[in-house]
């Protein structure tokens, strides 16, 4: 339901969920009671023990956290994983090569047998939460420093995992975490079961799941089919196991039965997942710091290090397949942090925090206890930031351009454990593991490294890195490359392609055979990746003096203006823990006179297609279902067939791959987007036009059954008519 006003008031700015709206709250699980005469009233068919439930299967038993990175859900009584294909990318990726382009043509897995393994990738099942805090912070005090809380905090939160490990052991997969919220003002224990068996088993071409890419991303009218498929498995008892051709596919508590009636306007629908991170709580100080130092120049600097990767994609499709995932990494936040500070300042968000703080200073002021703990909290964090902004600036741009910009810079960082150990010991034998992990990540790096290109990203990461950043800030080894060289960039990097050991595979593997500190110290690029090392842990050290007054500044914030309104009901921002959201379908206005439905169609896809241009090329095979209006049972009821829709659930990152369930817990679809007009959301909520872009389940479906013919897979499945 669309709010018919915003109004600029602290109750709607900072604390918009204190009337539990329906399109605003990331509820955790344990606490859905609070919502459920809202959730009802509202279309809500289940009751909240259906959600969650340590005792018996529960919805919470076919979410997983997929990698740590994304959300997926099982759909099948053997395991079966969907999620996004943005989020099964990188494995997309890791598994294609210029023989087999798994990204281009997609991959179905004709059997079990076919499924492929797909290393490092794991998923989590939440397993319990727990209120912890007053077992946290029972030896804490007010007259602690920061330094002394983080002490007695993290002995407390390592006695509350020992006891539940006692409970929940490791050998079978379990993992307790406990997680602050509120910015430590409250804590929960979470215990998690993990998986490490996930095998490939399916994804549609990139034109099909990336459909729009760039262009498209973050935007509504929207076509893509985001979706990807694996499975989990385990040993034949069902517990975790690292791969084995004897792992059998794994028997869920509960997975999601499908629902094939579809969605109109207003019909309830809630999302569960994992989202990564929001910051609603922030104040004008961190704001300003966002959108002029953090967005800024992560948009300036990606924008021009992906021309440069783009440029050499195109050229080359083992580039293409190399740096597919790389720059769909990259660019997400690039273009993200573009439409977040046009967001921020177009809704004036600053201002509204600002009214908010105002409102709460009045609060503090009006009571001499209350002014006593809570008086500086504002102070805190403005003197905070103002004092921390240079190093902020600085640490993001030694971070984008050199540490995480330059890629032989970060190989070669990677392999310091080695030389600290040469240093120390002095030789090393070929049987050390140190030698083993060295030769495995020199596998991974190679394997989807293109030397051309970080050398001409190199070139102008070194050259920005000059332009923009005081020279105080610079890495020492940086200060002789501009003495040396007199600031020939193009030079340097020359030479360090031409001699150093980390942009050479071959030169690496007869590195290894005989590794020593004297050829780690005349490396060019190990001594460039040293030095940027160093000089980004000196700054992050000038930092934590003012980060120390953030964290208290914000605790003491945030629990002030929980206790203005202890009617009302507050859920914390995103920490990367699962989270309920609840909403309802529906369609939107982002500007005068212009009204988006809340659904798209193949006909949209068909429309956007533009044989000049890959991001919007169309596959033959689909065009030619879409002639013959070859839709199957995967039609609406007016003989379309529905490619995406929006409804007004809560989501952020970490979310993508997160199920939409409409009141009866039945899957309508899968949540990859928001939209570009709300981009300011997960700092302040945006009532009138904040939406979660959805990929219909039946065009999910559609793809795999109609285009794909695996029915293999649709067989697996539950279906509600």
């Amino acid at each position: 339901m669309i709010k018919k006003i915003f109004l600029f008031s602290i109750a709607l700015i900072i604390l918009s969920v204190n009337f539990a709206k329906a399109d605003e709250g990331m509820w955790l699980l344990n606490l859905l009671n609070k919502n459920y005469a809202d959730m009802k009233a509202q279309g809500f068919k289940l009751t909240t023990d259906d959600i969650y439930n340590i005792n018996k299967a529960s919805v919470k038993d076919a979410i997983v956290s997929f990698g740590g990175f994304c959300t997926g859900e099982i759909i099948s009584n053997q395991g079966l994983i969907l999620t996004n294909h943005h989020c099964g990318y990188g494995a997309i990726q890791m598994h294609s090569t210029v023989e087999n382009d798994y990204l281009e043509d997609g991959f179905w897995a004709k059997t079990l047998a076919d499924e492929i393994p797909t290393p490092d990738l794991y998923v989590k099942f939440l397993v319990r939460i727990d209120d912890v805090t007053d077992k946290i912070l029972k030896k804490v005090t007010t007259e602690m420093t920061e330094t002394q809380r983080t002490e007695v905090v993290t002995a407390a939160k390592e006695l509350v995992i020992a006891e539940s490990d006692k409970e929940y052991s490791a050998d079978k997969g379990y993992e307790t975490k406990v997680q602050s919220f509120f910015d430590g003002n409250t804590y929960y224990k979470l215990v998690y079961q993990k998986y490490t068996d996930i095998r490939f088993v399916g994804a549609p071409p990139s034109s099909i799941g990336k459909f729009g890419y760039d262009t498209d991303n973050w935007m509504w009218p929207r076509h893509t089919g985001d979706f990807s498929m694996f499975r989990v498995y385990s040993d034949k008892n069902g517990n975790p196991a690292e791969y084995s051709a004897e792992n059998i596919p794994f028997e869920p508590k509960y997975f999601l039965p499908i629902s094939l009636k579809g969605y109109q306007p207003d019909d309830f629908a809630f999302v569960m997942g994992y989202p990564g991170s929001t910051d609603r709580y922030l104040t004008s100080y961190g704001v300003e710091e966002l959108i002029n130092i953090q967005n800024t120049n992560r948009a300036k600097i990606r924008g021009i290090r992906q021309e440069i990767m783009m440029a050499d994609m195109l050229a080359d499709p083992k580039i293409m397949i190399q740096y597919a995932s790389k720059y769909a990494r990259s660019s997400n936040y690039w273009k993200y942090s573009i439409g977040q500070n046009k967001g921020l300042k177009k809704l004036n968000v600053i201002e509204q925090k600002q009214e908010a703080e105002t409102t709460f200073t009045k609060w503090v002021n009006a009571d001499k206890t209350r002014l006593a703990k809570y008086g500086q909290a504002l102070t805190l964090l403005q003197e905070a930031y103002t004092a921390r902004a240079d190093y902020s600036y600085a640490l993001q741009y030694t971070s984008e351009c050199l540490r995480r910009g330059i890629e032989f810079i970060t190989f070669a960082k990677s392999c310091s454990d080695l030389y600290d150990y040469m240093v120390t010991n002095g030789s090393i034998t070929q049987d050390n593991e140190l030698i083993t992990t060295a030769q495995t990540a020199a596998e991974d790096f190679f394997k989807d490294y293109s030397p051309s290109t970080d050398k001409k990203v190199a070139i102008r990461m070194l050259q920005l890195y000059a332009e923009d950043v005081d020279a105080k800030y610079y890495p020492e080894e940086f200060v002789n490359i501009l003495k040396k060289y007199n600031s020939d960039y193009t030079k340097f990097i020359g030479e360090v392609f031409d001699n150093s050991v980390f942009v050479d595979e071959t030169k690496f593997a007869e590195f290894l055979k005989n590794p020593t500190k004297e050829k780690f110290e005349s490396d060019l690029a190990f001594v460039l990746a040293m030095s940027v090392h160093k000089k980004y842990l000196e700054i992050l050290a000038l930092s934590e003096e003012f980060d120390h007054n953030i964290t208290k500044g914000r605790r003491l914030f945030i629990d002030g203006l929980i206790k203005i309104y202890p009617d009302k009901i507050f859920y914390p921002d995103a920490n990367s823990t699962m989270r309920f959201t609840y909403g309802t379908v529906g369609n939107y206005s982002p500007a005068d006179a212009v009204v988006y439905d809340y659904y798209t169609t193949i006909d949209g896809i068909i429309e956007k297609e533009d044989p000049d241009n890959w991001e919007f090329y169309v596959d033959p095979k689909l065009k030619a279902l879409y002639e013959k209006k070859d839709y199957g049972k995967y039609a609406d009821s007016d003989g379309n067939l529905r490619v995406c829709f929006t409804t007004n659930n809560d989501i952020t990152g970490g979310n993508s791959g997160s199920p939409v369930m409409n009141g009866n817990g039945e899957l309508i679809g899968l949540a990859f987007d928001g939209n570009w007009e709300a981009m300011s959301g997960d700092i302040a909520f945006e009532t009138e036009l904040q939406k979660c872009i959805n990929v219909d389940i039946r065009y999910v479906l559609f793809i795999i059954d109609k285009f794909a013919g695996a029915t293999r897979l649709t067989d697996e499945m539950k279906f509600v008519q």
